[in-house]
């Protein structure tokens, strides 16, 4: 039974991904208490997810209908949920094993606006690969800010949790696959408290929208950075953007990465 105003509401978005919601479900039931509530936002799925979600005992809440895409299905979970602070574990995202909910719960106080943390990259086989700072140019830094974005994002969104208060829409007419950087540099400017757990949050499902048109998300996340530091700031971080990048990919030559 939750409680009337929960610590954290976490929210999964799913279309027609039964297998994958089904092992982020157990993950968060797991660890769940009554301080945690769990929303899913299903796109009105056709493989079988309304009937899981009608009789799960671990989902509190959710809404199976059609959508706008990724974004406006994220905006509804930000409307429909009822926890202090708010966490987006993606289907296929797993709560990480251990006191993580515990640790999580215990850096949540009246002040807190933000915690964050790392996470760990896995393959579709559930092996771990690494952190995602291990295995990417992106390193999670030990003290969080909006300007710590200015080269991008350097915090990974399932290691992200943020008061609902302070969390405004997502914005993808604007600006599109990387409507995430903008949500989170928004956060971070309205936050006060930033909080760093200094553990692994979540195990992160290798993939994402982003990666998969990566051209693409280069344009919108130079818009996004752009309209945060300006135009100036910004073209000289995306040259230094590029040269980490190639210098990062010639030292994992024959490693993983992300």
């Amino acid at each position: 039974m939750i409680v009337s105003a929960p610590k954290l509401t976490i929210i999964t978005v799913c279309y027609n991904a039964l297998e994958l919601l089904k092992g982020t479900a157990a993950s968060v039931e797991r660890q769940k208490s009554t301080e945690v509530e769990y929303l899913v936002i299903d796109g009105k799925s056709s493989d079988g997810t309304q009937e899981f979600l009608k009789s799960s005992t671990v989902v509190d809440n959710y809404i199976s209908e059609p959508d706008k895409g990724l974004y406006d299905a994220m905006n509804k979970g930000i409307q429909l949920a009822k926890g202090q602070m708010i966490w987006f574990l993606n289907a296929g995202d797993y709560l990480y094993e251990g006191g993580t909910m515990a640790t999580i719960l215990k850096c949540i106080q009246e002040d807190t606006d933000v915690v964050y943390g790392e996470v760990m990259l896995v393959n579709d086989n559930r092996e771990e690969q690494g952190t995602r700072s291990d295995l990417s140019t992106q390193k999670l830094p030990d003290s969080l800010s909006w300007k710590s974005m200015r080269f991008g994002m350097v915090v990974c969104h399932q290691g992200f949790i943020v008061r609902r208060s302070i969390c405004p829409p997502y914005d993808d007419k604007t600006f599109g696959l990387t409507a995430d950087i903008d949500w989170v540099i928004n956060c971070l400017k309205s936050a006060t408290t930033i909080v760093n757990t200094k553990i692994i949050l979540a195990e992160y499902l290798q993939g994402g929208l982003s990666k998969q048109h990566f051209k693409r998300s280069m344009k919108s996340r130079f818009k996004v950075l752009e309209t945060h530091f300006g135009f100036l700031s910004t073209g000289f971080a995306h040259i230094w953007i590029l040269f980490r990048a190639a210098m990062f990919k010639l030292k994992r030559l024959g490693k993983s990465s992300y």
